[in-house]
Parts: structure tokens; C-alpha cells; sequence
């Protein structure tokens, strides 16, 4: 069981941690890296098949050619929005891959645990989205220790593949920049810059069936009874 104090730590990280694109010229020790990493390699993973990698950028050289690979897909993808949505997404950063110490290549690797993996079977996607829970871990990790991360999403998985020399098999899932801000935003970015706002819970849960409204507790209440701790002796 988690004391108050733990739980409330639990959700600060949730609640408060952000997609960040400035940082700080400082090095992050070497400890806080391995501890970052050991938090995403015990996410979880459909059939225990562990299916990511990390590389580990620090050369400037290799994120500035990462910097290009993601500046050329944003101005290539800018040709989707018109007015003033073309130009908050023109203004969107990817100079976070240059100023941050150290971004992580997160990768998938399909493969990995063979043809017949537990679940994988019947939902191919399994592999990736194992991977996805590793860089939520990688997130929060990252969080309690004081460090921002900006996750890059746009880029073309084979100039990745190139630039860090990645198997023709393996999936690039995300470059992650990760380091110190004095830039720490209240809200996520994207609703700062007025492009989406949070949409309202209530709004995205059903009960039972699509589009059937939940009542909340008192729904779950008459299928279940409520669970009561056992009283320390």
C-alpha cells in the first residue's frame, strides 16, 4: 500500500510532467541516465517481449543531422494546415534535438521474442505500444528527477534509419531530447499555443457500450461491492 504522501508524488509526476523544447547547456550524470533507462526497460510489455532499444545521442553532429531530418518533415507537413494554423505549426521547435545533452532513439523491434509472442498473435501493434508504455515510464522517470523531455514525432523513419544506422527491421518509435529547462510551462505547450485544448473527461467515457453514458460510481457500485482494506492487526 502507498502512503498518502507516495501517492500524491505518484500523480504530481502524471499531472505535471510536459512535452518541453528548451533546455539548458548542462550534462546529466551519468547515474540519473541508467536510473532514466532502468525506469522504461521495466514497463510493461505484451507476452514479456521487451521489444525496445535505446540508443544513446550525445554527439552534436548526430543531432544536428537528426535536427534536419525533423525540420524537413515539419515544413513538409506544414502544406496540411492553412493560416493561422500553418503558422503555429511553422513555429513549433525541433531545436530542442540540438540543445538538449542527450536524446534517446527509442526503437521496436517486431522480432524480438520470436514468431509466436503471447497476445502479439491476434494484435500485431502489441510490439508498439509495449514500446509506448517504456517512453511513459522514460517520462516520469525523468520528471521526479528534475529533467524535461521533448518528444520529436515527426520525421521520416527511414532518415532516422540512416543517420544512427538502424537494421531495416527495427522501428525508430521516437527521439526523445531530454535535459534541464528554466522553461517549465503550467500547461502542455500545444495549449498554451491555443492549438488544442484538454478535452473534458465526462465527455470520453462510456458505460457498457459506445456512445452509452456511465453514471460513474454509482453504476459500478450495484455490480460490485466496495473493497475494504484489511485492518492492520
Amino acid at each position: 500500500m502507498f502512503s498518502e504522501m507516495e501517492k500524491a508524488a505518484v500523480y504530481k509526476a502524471i499531472y505535471n510532467r510536459r512535452d518541453i523544447r528548451s533546455f539548458l547547456p548542462y550534462a546529466i550524470p551519468e547515474e540519473t541516465i541508467n536510473k532514466i533507462l532502468d525506469a522504461a526497460h521495466h514497463a510493461p510489455s505484451v507476452g514479456f517481449m521487451q521489444p525496445w532499444n535505446f540508443i544513446v545521442i550525445s554527439s552534436t553532429e548526430i543531432k544536428e543531422r537528426l535536427a534536419w531530418a525533423a525540420d524537413k518533415e515539419r515544413r513538409a507537413l506544414a502544406i496540411h494546415y492553412e493560416g493561422e494554423k500553418e503558422s503555429k505549426f511553422l513555429r513549433l521547435k525541433v531545436e530542442g534535438l540540438k540543445e538538449a545533452p542527450i536524446t534517446f532513439c527509442v526503437t521496436c523491434d517486431p522480432s524480438r521474442g520470436g514468431s509466436h509472442v503471447l497476445g502479439r498473435n491476434s494484435i500485431p501493434e502489441t510490439d508498439i505500444l509495449s514500446t509506448a508504455c517504456a517512453i511513459q515510464n522514460m517520462w516520469l522517470a525523468a520528471y521526479s528527477e528534475g529533467l524535461a523531455m521533448g518528444w520529436v514525432s515527426f520525421y521520416k523513419k527511414n532518415d532516422i534509419r540512416d543517420i544512427l544506422e538502424i537494421p531495416p527491421h527495427i522501428d525508430p518509435i521516437a527521439l526523445i531530447s531530454i535535459g534541464y529547462t528554466d522553461n517549465y510551462p503550467e500547461k502542455p505547450l500545444l495549449e498554451l499555443a491555443n492549438w488544442e485544448k484538454r478535452r473534458t473527461l465526462n465527455q470520453l467515457i462510456f458505460g457498457d457500450k459506445w456512445n452509452s453514458p456511465w453514471n460513474g460510481a454509482e453504476d459500478t457500485m450495484q455490480q460490485t461491492p466496495e473493497y475494504q482494506p484489511p485492518t492492520p492487526d
